[in-house]
C-alpha cells in the first residue's frame, strides 16, 4: 500500500496535538493530550519532560487509530520554543524542564546580555532564551549542570525518544540562544559560560531532514508501521509561518494567540532590536519575528476578571467574548476616546522593557465594558502596526500580505480592525492548526509526497477569507496611531520609577 499520509505533532505549553495530514493539506484525524504547567514560584515556569513524551505518544497513537496507519510515511514534531530539559547520561531528566515563559533569569540578562550575544544569536537580551536560564542554573544549581549528560530542546528530547538518536534541528535549537546564526553551529563561548560543551548537546541538522526510522518498539507502541520516518521539525513559530504558506519575502504571518507573534522570511542573516532572528523552517533562510506578550491573554483577563458577562445566565450558547465583540463592533474606531497600551506582560520588541506595564487611557463616565473590549482589540492592533513598521524599516521590500492564524483569527471584527489599522489586506488561514500543518509539510516533502518544501507549502495551505481596509476607518486609525506612538515614551520613566518601589515585583511574575 502507498504511504501517502504524514503526521504533524505540536507539543505546546499546554498539550500535545497530533494531526494526520493528506498530501493536499486535508486533516484526516487528530488527537490532543493535555499536560500540566508548574509554577512553583512567582515568575517560574516548569514542566515534567516525561509528560511531554507521554502526551506526544498518546496523541500520535490516538490520531493513528482512525486511519490506516500503514499509509503514514513520516512524522515531524514542532514544539514550544526556548524550553529545554537537563538530562543525565542515560537520557533521564535531572530536574523539571525550564520553559520559555520562565522569567527568573532577569539578573543574568542584565549581567550577560551584551551586544555581542545579540549579534551571535539574533536574540536581543531578554529572559526568554534558554541560555540565560542555564546561567541561572550554573549559579543556583551547579550540582545539576555538573551531572548533565545532555541539554536538549523539546524537539531533541522527542527525537531521541522516537529514534534513539541525539539530533535536533537548527530551527528548534537556536531559540535556546546557544547557536551562532551566521555559522549554524553551537557557539563554544556561550556553552562554556554555563559549563557546557558541544558534547552535551544534540547534533544539529536542517529542518526537513530525515533523522531516521522510528525505533521498532516505539513504532509498535504508537500504532505506526515499523520504518516510519522521523523528519526534523522546527519551533512552533517557524512551523506556523510555513503552515500559512510563507516561504519567502513580501508576506508576514500574524499569530493571534496568548501572545502575538508576527514574522517574515529573509534570505540574509541580520539582527536588530526591532525583531528577533531565528532559523526559518525553510532550510537556508531566516525568520525575523516581532513578539508581543499580551494578545488573547489580555482579552481573557478582562473577560474573566472584569466583564461579569455570563452567557449561560442569558440562555445563550455563545462565549462571553462573542457578546462583548458584538457590542464593541457597534462602536466607532477609537472606542470614543479610550486607548490601551497592551503591555500586560511587559514590552518585548523593540523596547525589551520588563518594567513596562499595561495602561488604559482616556476613561470617562460614558465608557463601559464594550468600550474597554474594543480598546483592547485596537490597542493590540496599533502595537502590531508599530512592530510591523519597525520590521519593515530594515527590510529590502515592504510586507504587502498579512496572513492571520491562531485563536484570535476566528474574530472577524478583530481581523477587520487589524486590516484598517495596518492599512493592508488581512488573509485568514483555511486551516486553524497551521502549526501542526507546517510540521506536516516538512514531513510530506521529506517523504516524497511533494517534490520539495516549496511545493508542499503551496499545495497544503490555503486562505478562508480576506479583509480589506475600509478607507474611512483607516483614516481614523491613522490619527489615533499618532497618539498611540506617544504613550510608551511618555510612561517609560513612570514604569521605571514604579518598578523601583518594588510594588510591581509580584505582578511581573
Amino acid at each position: 500500500m502507498t504511504a501517502d499520509l504524514v503526521v504533524g505533532v505540536d507539543v505546546s505549553t499546554t498539550a500535545a496535538k497530533a494531526v494526520v495530514w493528506a498530501a493536499d493539506g486535508t486533516p484526516l484525524s487528530s488527537a490532543r493530550v493535555p499536560f500540566e504547567l508548574s509554577q512553583p514560584r512567582p515568575g517560574w515556569g516548569e514542566q515534567n519532560a516525561e509528560d511531554w513524551w507521554t502526551a506526544l505518544s498518546g496523541a500520535v497513537r490516538r490520531a493513528a487509530q482512525t486511519v490506516d496507519s500503514a499509509r503514514i510515511a513520516a512524522l515531524t514534531v514542532t514544539h514550544q520554543r526556548e524550553s529545554f530539559v537537563c538530562l543525565d547520561d542515560d537520557g533521564q531528566p535531572l530536574r523539571p524542564a525550564m520553559l520559555w515563559l520562565d522569567g527568573r533569569a532577569v539578573e543574568e540578562v542584565d549581567r550577560f546580555g551584551t551586544s555581542d550575544v545579540h549579534r551571535i544569536t539574533g536574540k536581543p537580551p531578554n529572559p526568554t532564551p534558554g541560555w540565560y536560564k542555564l546561567l541561572w542554573l550554573s549559579r543556583h544549581e551547579p550540582e545539576t549542570l555538573a551531572r548533565v549528560g545532555r541539554v536538549v530542546d523539546l524537539h531533541g528530547f522527542a527525537v531521541q525518544r522516537l529514534t534513539g538518536l541525539w539530533k535536533t534541528s537548527t530551527a528548534s535549537a537556536d531559540p535556546l540562544g546557544l547557536v551562532d546564526l551566521a555559522t549554524a553551529r553551537y557557539d563554544d563561548g556561550l556553552l562554556s559560560a554555563c559549563g557546557l560543551s558541544t558534547a552535551n548537546m544534540a547534533d544539529l541538522v536542517e529542518p526537513g531532514t530525515i533523522v531516521g526510522p522510528l525505533l521498532d518498539d516505539v513504532a509498535d507502541a504508537l500504532g505506526l508501521a515499523r520504518g516510519t520516518l522521523v523528519v526534523s521539525g522546527a519551533g512552533d513559530g517557524q512551523a506556523a509561518q510555513l503552515g500559512t504558506g510563507i516561504t519567502g519575502a513580501g508576506a508576514a504571518f500574524l499569530n493571534l494567540g496568548s501572545g502575538i507573534v508576527s514574522g517574515t522570511v529573509s534570505e540574509e542573516y541580520s539582527y536588530a532590536r526591532q525583531y528577533r532572528t531565528l532559523f526559518a523552517a525553510t532550510p537556508g533562510r531566516y525568520s525575523l519575528e516581532t513578539f508581543m506578550g499580551g494578545g488573547t491573554f489580555n482579552l481573557t483577563w478582562f473577560v474573566d476578571r472584569f466583564s461579569a458577562v455570563d452567557p449561560r445566565a442569558l440562555g445563550l450558547d455563545v462565549s462571553a467574548e462573542s457578546i462583548l465583540e458584538t457590542a464593541a463592533s457597534q462602536l466607532p474606531p477609537g472606542a470614543e476616546g479610550l486607548m490601551v497600551l497592551p503591555y500586560w506582560t511587559g514590552a518585548l520588541t523593540p523596547y525589551w522593557d520588563h518594567d513596562a506595564r499595561g495602561a488604559i487611557l482616556g476613561l470617562t463616565g460614558i465608557h463601559g465594558k464594550s468600550h474597554v473590549y474594543r480598546a483592547l482589540l485596537e490597542g493590540i492592533a496599533l502595537e502590531q502596526r508599530f512592530l510591523t513598521e519597525g520590521l519593515e524599516s530594515v527590510l529590502p521590500e515592504p510586507i504587502d500580505r498579512l496572513i492571520v492564524l491562531g485563536g484570535g483569527a476566528r474574530s472577524s471584527v478583530w481581523c477587520q480592525i487589524i486590516s484598517d489599522v495596518l492599512q493592508r489586506p488581512v488573509e485568514v488561514v483555511r486551516e486553524p492548526e497551521s502549526t501542526c500543518l507546517g510540521a506536516g509539510m516538512l514531513a510530506a516533502a521529506a517523504a516524497g509526497l511533494h517534490a520539495d518544501l516549496a511545493e508542499a507549502s503551496v499545495e497544503m495551505s490555503g486562505i478562508s477569507r480576506r479583509h480589506e481596509p475600509v478607507p474611512a476607518s483607516a483614516s481614523s486609525y491613522d490619527a489615533l496611531y499618532g497618539v498611540y506612538r506617544q504613550i510608551y515614551p511618555a510612561l517609560a520613566p513612570v514604569f521605571a520609577d514604579l518598578a523601583a518601589t518594588g510594588a510591581t515585583k509580584a505582578s511581573a511574575a
